[in-house]
């Protein structure tokens, strides 16, 4: 029998108890012994449920029992789990976690402890939500040099796009419903303005390139100045728009952002919806792949949890090395970064001409669009450049015309 404990009985705490007590057959049988509770921290009380049995409010008591092998953190945040993680790694403890905000901080720091203490620091649940991505990039796609990883990464998000998108309702209705539904936060800041989904590509290109990559060098955009009118365009376009984290390995370096972006409907993201999240990969060898699956939620996040503290359990006395160096990554400059966006502009013939001149000379390589929802306006979809390039020619645009909104496509 190994004994665990879970810090934290929130969300996802909660569901690493209900998937362990459940499902409690096959994980033994698949761990090749009984996996037991003996700890659940929290700071609250739980009179009315089973887990107060258990329940300890000081995290000394699971530190300093040496029958308890592995640690679950499902506590969020960074400063506090970082101080218990780092407690029970150092304690000779295997630590499995589900917090991004946690491993995109400090992974790499807690991975080189975990290797000095022959233990493991395992976080499947962090990106991804049940989507088995990363064990699938450090094991099953070792033999590839991966160009390049794209993914929709946040359920809150894309549900709130899929629901503008199909139901043409507008985003704080729809964000509303989100947070009376349990898929938003009350405070909904880190998904709506894009963090969650900037960690998460920030741990992915990390583990695909094996260097750190700051999370806080990452261009990162929202979805909050998406309207019903940048939907109809998207429609016009044949397209859709999402929420996507993208990280490419090229010549020049390595490019990553996170931002709404325009898919073309044969694209393999368009098609997620929902809380869903898919991530795609392409290896130089391989090819392309890609993952799908719930995002989020208790049940599927704790299911990954679970399925991490099997791995700890057979591997109990061996040290799984990650492929994720203390070494910084050097992102390229946001200015270097190509790009391929639909613009939206105020105005009417006579502003058209004058924004594809600026665009292009003669209107070379770009196009017009407009709708009928809005006729005061209308969009140039711009050839492909660098940030920086477009940037300027917004910046000259807005000095004689309005600007209403810039959204990246695909290119």
């Amino acid at each position: 029998m190994v004994n665990i404990a879970i810090l934290g009985f929130g969300t996802v705490g909660s569901g690493v108890y209900e998937v362990a007590t459940k499902n409690r057959e096959v994980i033994t049988r698949k761990a090749g012994m009984e996996i037991n509770i003996k700890y659940v921290l929290d700071l609250r009380e739980f009179p009315d449920h089973e887990v107060n049995k258990v329940l300890t409010h000081d995290i000394n008591d699971i530190l300093n029992d040496e029958s308890v092998q592995v640690v679950v953190e499902v506590m969020g945040g960074v400063d506090v789990p970082y101080k218990f993680v780092k407690g029970a790694l150092e304690k000779g403890k295997h630590v499995v976690t589900s917090n991004k905000a946690l491993v995109a901080a400090k992974g790499p720091e807690l991975l080189h402890i975990a290797k000095e203490k022959n233990v493991n620091f395992l976080f499947e649940a962090s990106v991804g939500g049940g989507i088995p991505i990363l064990r699938s990039m450090n094991r099953s796609l070792t033999a590839d040099v991966i160009l390049e990883v794209m993914g929709i990464l946040n359920g809150t998000t894309n549900y709130i796009l899929t629901e503008m998108t199909e139901n043409g309702l507008a985003f704080d209705d729809v964000l509303k419903t989100a947070q009376e539904l349990g898929y938003a936060e009350k405070d909904p800041t880190a998904d709506v303005e894009g963090y969650d989904a900037c960690r998460k590509i920030a741990i992915l290109s990390s583990l695909a390139y094996g260097k750190t990559a700051n999370f806080e060098e990452i261009l990162t955009e929202g979805i909050t100045k998406i309207t019903k009118i940048d939907i109809s365009y998207a429609k016009k376009c044949k397209s859709v728009i999402k929420l996507v984290g993208v990280s490419k390995n090229t010549p020049e370096g390595i490019s990553a952002f996170v931002a709404p972006m325009l898919l073309p409907k044969e694209h393999p993201l368009s098609n997620v919806n929902g809380s869903f999240n898919a991530i795609f990969v392409k290896g130089n060898m391989v090819g392309d792949v890609m993952f799908y699956g719930r995002g989020a939620g208790s049940l599927p996040t704790a299911s990954a949890v679970v399925s991490d503290v099997v791995a700890a359990v057979r591997h109990k006395h061996l040290h799984v090395d990650v492929d994720w160096t203390t070494e910084k990554m050097e992102i390229l400059s946001n200015d270097h970064m190509k790009v391929k966006a639909l613009v939206r502009i105020a105005g009417g013939e006579a502003e058209q001409k004058k924004a594809l001149d600026v665009f292009f000379e003669g209107g070379r390589g770009c196009s017009i669009v407009t709708i009928e929802e809005a006729k005061d306006e209308f969009a140039v979809i711009t050839g492909i450049e660098t940030e920086k390039s477009l940037a300027e020619k917004i910046e000259r645009l807005s000095k004689e015309m309005q600007v209403r909104n810039r959204i990246r496509m695909e290119m």
